[in-house]
């Protein structure tokens, strides 16, 4: 029997597909990776009897990144990676092993179907799947066909089938312009990204930033947002005067208020912002996860019109017996629906449509809030327009000719299911006749002054956008999320975005060195061009090459130029020696150097002029006026907050690794100095319980609330609490070469038994030490059980003390066994 191995882009749309197909006759297994699982079941395709093998990926398998030295901001100068510096495909999220997995259950399959999502991200990730799987499959015979695509907008029995029934071949075209944009996006945001970055942070102190990222999406998104803010500061108000009468007479006529188009992504996210509150990434995730529980068709489409053949009735009757809804929808299938209105077609999925009825219960919180907008917003396409009396009423006060106007309901129409769009009670007026005559009860002239446009709301942005074409459906919600992480915009109440002096500073640099880094002139034209890579309309090659010539070009001129946006930086920012606090004294001169606590936080030291980096995202203070044996700087305590890790490091160390087996960015926990009482050699215990190539090492400063922490990852372990003193023992544990921990105990506070205050024992292995120590962050059992080494040797300007040893294979079975339940 030969098998089909089919493969969704998430593990929960794997789950119910395979539901579907299987109609619900399936076994299920977790794969290799842990993350993805894998369905079986039994059935035919292409006229033959098959067992079928449903699967997952989470997202893209693999990501574009530059080869070796190419990734060191230090080594490499920024204009190479325009065209010298070579790129790979490196996995996307190494720990999940996701080719292997593939790979694993690829393995002797004869076809493969591929579920994932329809867009050209979806079409990309098509063929990273085909690059691991294909190697492995089973070889085709005389031409026969092995790949095939399933296309799909919703998690519904019919569009699930259908699509099985029809399935295609994935777009190569579709899946280069993705690849096209991630290297332009690559190359292009990294070259000005770390020249401006070393720049000016090498100069200012409180930018508080602590990456100055350049975008071909993200910067022109930016510069909406200060387009706005410059209105704002350059506005003179002017005067004008109202002049306002108190009298009546009239006329009538009839309209409609249109019913909306058909909900596309852009539309929900604008409406998601301005009347739900929801920031646009918040607002897409939250709908994609609607999509994967089945409850709306595909969430990514730019298309305002219902095809044809859309069963529109049958979404319809889905929501018959909603609590909120059920009497309107009841109506509407009693009295015939009312066709959409004629929107626009993209060619990609239908309009985001409701496709099973939810509650509030059953979804809570922002789910509801959306699923809800969504509901209402497609039974209004498919209602009536609002009916309402428009009245005028015109009347003269001496020679002056007067004009007001107000609306009177005649048949709701969609706005029973919006409310929100209905037309307002104030704008009905009361009911009089040509020729009336009412006397003037007050006549006055007001003086006002016009006001400023606010700055510009998520919506507002999403739609500028949308209208220069910057960003897809699908990129526009990072985009905006991008310039709020870097610090150049903060959202205010009503979600509008204004700019930061930062985000001030950079669009106007950019505007008086170089406009077309900011306008959005240049990257619609790029979109274009990708775009008709995807139709297949022109060669990816050329369009990458000119367009990475062109910005080549804008580089070397922008940092020829530079100083004329530095210009504006010296006005906003103050220079490294005016800022932060001292802290710690520099190794060389012996001054103190000064903390800068605004991202990046890092020393400084102004008679050296030089800056040293610090970790980030914690807390850092001087450790006891403690020194480095290599250099003499005094030593700093990085911390991440009492429940999480700290550890000490020296500044220079840090930033310049004394030994070759260490790398930039090393702390104290991970030095290999054979003798310094703060290294890894004195206070490592043993191979981390969690991840491959990180160790556990005692945190000196943690006591009496004791912790444990792997250097390399977030595991860490509480123990020993009251403890008066720990310290990690010359000797190792005879079953897995873990160092042995040494631990005193006052002895009104003693946890030991028979009143003893002293212990030594190992940590993973000792069934007193067993009961004091609380592992935070962990999933899996001690490396001893893989095989793994008990503890890393040290190497540099000498040896560790405790070189590593081996694994006991002779250990007994049961005593593994209560360890792996321990550390789960």
């Amino acid at each position: 029997m030969k098998t089909v191995l089919m493969v969704a882009e998430k593990p929960s749309l794997a789950q119910s597909i395979a539901k579907i197909l299987s109609r619900g006759s399936l076994s299920s297994h977790k794969g290799l990776n842990g993350a993805c699982s894998v369905h079986e079941y039994t059935g035919t395709f292409a006229g033959q009897p098959v067992r079928f093998k449903m699967t997952s990926v989470c997202g893209h398998v693999m990501t574009l990144d530059f080869l070796g030295k190419y990734n060191k901001w230090d080594k490499v100068d920024p204009a190479e990676l325009f065209s010298q510096a070579p790129t790979e495909k490196k996995e996307a999220n190494p720990k999940l092993n996701m080719v292997k997995f593939l790979q694993v259950e690829g393995r002797g399959c004869d076809y493969i179907v591929l579920w994932l999502d329809c867009d050209k991200e979806g079409e990309n990730i098509c063929f990273e799947v085909l690059d691991a799987v294909l190697p492995v499959m089973n070889k085709a015979h005389g031409g026969e066909k092995t790949v095939f695509r399933a296309r799909f907008s919703s998690i519904t029995d019919t569009d699930i089938c259908n699509a099985m029934a029809c399935l295609g071949e994935p777009d190569h075209n579709e899946a280069l312009s993705v690849d096209a944009r991630q290297e332009l996006d690559l190359r292009i945001g990294c070259a000005f990204t770390r020249f401006q970055t070393k720049y000016f942070q090498g100069k200012y102190g409180d930018l508080d930033s602590s990456l100055i990222s350049f975008g071909p999406c993200q910067t022109p998104t930016l510069g909406f947002c200060v387009e706005r803010h410059d209105k704002i500061q350059s506005f003179k108000p002017e005067t004008y005067w109202v002049l306002q009468a108190k009298v009546e007479a009239t006329s009538r006529k009839e309209k409609a208020k249109q019913r909306p188009l058909a909900l596309n992504t852009v539309e929900m996210l604008r409406v998601a912002s301005s009347s739900l509150g929801m920031g646009p990434q918040h607002a897409m995730q939250t709908a994609e996860r609607l999509y994967t529980q089945g409850y709306i068709s595909y969430p990514r489409t730019e298309t305002t019109h219902y095809p044809e053949n859309f069963d529109l009735k049958g979404s319809l009757r889905q929501q018959a017996n909603h609590p909120y809804w059920a009497d309107t929808v009841k109506r509407l299938l009693a009295e015939g629906i009312n066709r959409p209105r004629k929107g626009h077609d993209a060619g990609d999925h239908p309009p985001i449509t409701p496709m099973k009825s939810a509650t509030e219960a059953e979804l809570g919180g922002d789910a509801w809030r959306l699923y809800e907008y969504i509901t209402r917003h497609f039974i209004a396409t498919v209602s009536h327009d609002c009916k309402y009396l428009q009245s005028t009423i015109s009347f003269r006060i001496g020679p002056e000719l007067f004009t007001c106007s107000g609306k009177t309901v005649l048949s709701p129409g969609f706005t029973e299911v919006m409310p929100w769009q209905s037309v307002p009670l104030e704008e009905s007026l009361p009911t009089c006749q040509r020729g009336d005559a009412f006397p003037v009860g007050e006549v006055k002239m007001l003086e006002k002054q016009t006001n400023p446009p606010d700055y510009l709301t998520e919506a507002e942005l999403i739609t500028l956008m949308e209208k220069h074409g910057i960003g897809t459906d699908a990129s526009i919600p990072v985009h905006i999320n991008n310039i709020c992480q870097r610090n150049y915009v903060t959202v205010e109440s009503g979600r509008r975005l204004k700019p930061t002096n930062l985000g001030i500073v950079l669009v106007h640099g950019y505007y008086k060195i170089d406009a077309e880094l900011v306008l959005p002139t240049i990257r619609s034209a790029v979109e274009k061009q990708l775009n008709l890579i995807a139709q297949g309309k022109a060669d990816y090659r050329q369009v990458l090459g000119h367009t990475l010539d062109v910005f080549k070009r804008k580089f070397h001129y922008f940092v020829d130029s530079i100083a004329g946006m530095d210009e504006l930086m010296e006005v906003s920012f103050s220079p490294l020696a005016a800022t932060g606090k001292p802290l710690s004294r520099c190794g060389k001169c012996h001054r103190f150097m000064k903390y800068i606590q605004a991202k990046p936080s890092r020393l400084h030291c102004s008679h050296c002029d030089e800056t040293y980096t610090l970790p980030q995202n914690g807390t850092i203070k001087l450790y006891k006026e403690l020194r480095c044996p290599l250099d003499d700087f005094e030593l700093v305590l990085w911390s991440s907050g009492s429940r999480g890790k700290s550890y000490p490091l020296c500044p220079y160390c840090y930033n310049h690794p004394p030994f070759r087996d260490m790398k930039k960015g090393m702390g104290c926990n991970e030095c290999t100095h054979p003798s310094c009482q703060h290294s890894l050699s004195m206070l490592g215990i043993g191979q981390c319980v969690e991840c491959e190539s990180g160790v556990l090492v005692l945190d000196p400063t943690s006591g009496p609330k004791w912790k444990v922490a792997c250097n390399k990852c977030n595991v860490v372990a509480h123990c020993f609490e009251n403890a008066h003193r720990v310290r990690v023992s010359a000797d190792t544990c005879s079953v897995c070469e873990a160092a042995l921990l040494d631990v005193d105990f006052n002895k009104a506070k003693s946890p030991l038994p028979g009143d003893e205050t002293q212990h030594m024992g190992c940590v993973f292995c000792d069934p007193v030490f067993q009961e004091l120590v609380e592992l935070k962050h962990a999933a899996s059992c001690h490396p001893m059980h893989r095989g793994g080494p008990g503890r890393r040797q040290g190497r540099g300007r000498g040896r560790a003390r405790r070189p590593p040893g081996k694994p006991n294979p002779r250990r007994p079975k049961d005593k593994m066994s209560a360890l792996a339940a321990y550390f789960v």
